[in-house]
């Protein structure tokens, strides 16, 4: 059996050995503002229940190991004490990987991931409309558990106000996990989907995504591409260029002869096709012909 020091690592190594041991992991999808009204929006898988009574959520949104900076959400909660955790399901996990992007602070992670805020009841931050789960809360305490690199910082949270879509509840108004499909997170680019296993989301680009807001109008308001298509499309750092999409296009008359001539829709249900299999720069060219 292999044995290891913990101070004899170093941290990038260590937080790999502790992420993918500790799996897999909830998501709090976590919504705050600023004093100005800046939103924010970002995933954090140090997360759990801790408390019934009080109704207690804790989360971390550590510092960065690479840097040792600190997140926008940390910086956010300390100013303005409310956030609300929402739940993460299959449908919408691409749209939160995109949405965990280390974008400016002005950015609106809710438009770049294409998802939908909703107005809270009791706090100021918004609810995701697409999360099945939302939890507003209020920020009790927040616990700071180191300043190198990788240090946590605990935001205790004490549950307000939550809100569960009636599809996810049974009769006796308790939650249908099956229907849920929760997801966690694991080590490295691994994802677990509660009805299905393990899976792998590749980690959202160094450089910024494009984001859903990019995207050409009929993209984004499509009635064929789902949530976690559009999450998949918005991790490009840029679009092909028509040299790209002409040559492709080209290519594939030979198995799609019409496709020059193909409405949206079908266009995006090809599209879609090719999302299935992980080519996202295909899909980008058909949509983009």
């Amino acid at each position: 059996m292999a044995t290891f020091t913990p101070n004899t690592l170093s941290t990038s190594k260590l937080h790999g050995y502790l992420l993918s041991a500790v799996a897999p992991r909830p998501i709090a999808f976590a919504s705050t503002v600023d004093p100005d009204g800046n939103v924010n929006l970002s995933p954090f898988s140090f997360f759990n229940v801790f408390s019934a009574n009080p109704p207690i959520l804790i989360f971390s949104p550590a510092r960065r190991v690479r840097d040792n900076t600190t997140k926008h959400t940390l910086h956010n909660v300390e100013a303005v004490k409310e956030v609300v955790i929402n739940v993460v399901n299959y449908d919408l996990v691409h749209q939160m990987s995109l949405a965990s992007t280390a974008y400016a602070a002005t950015v609106n992670e809710f438009e770049k991931a294409g998802l939908t805020m909703l107005a809270s009841e009791v706090v100021k931050p918004f609810r995701v409309a697409e999360s099945p789960i939302q939890f507003e809360c209020k920020v009790n305490d927040i616990i700071k558990l180191g300043t190198e690199g990788g240090a946590g910082n605990l935001v205790i949270c004490e549950v307000v106000k939550f809100h569960v879509e009636d599809e996810f509840l049974n009769d006796d108004d308790t939650i249908n996990q099956k229907k849920l499909d929760l997801v966690a997170r694991a080590g490295g680019s691994f994802y677990s989907r509660a009805n299905k296993g393990f899976f792998e989301i590749p980690k959202p680009v160094s450089n910024l995504g494009i984001g859903v807001d990019a995207f050409p109008s009929h993209v984004k308001n499509s009635m064929i591409l789902t949530g976690n298509n559009l999450g998949m499309l918005g991790n490009v750092e840029a679009l092909p260029t028509q040299q790209d999409v002409d040559a492709f296009v080209e290519d594939l008359g030979s198995r799609y002869p019409k496709i020059k001539e193909a409405s949206h829709r079908e266009k995006h249900k090809l599209a879609r096709k090719y999302l299935s299999y992980g080519d996202v720069q295909s899909a980008w060219k058909i949509l983009l012909s």
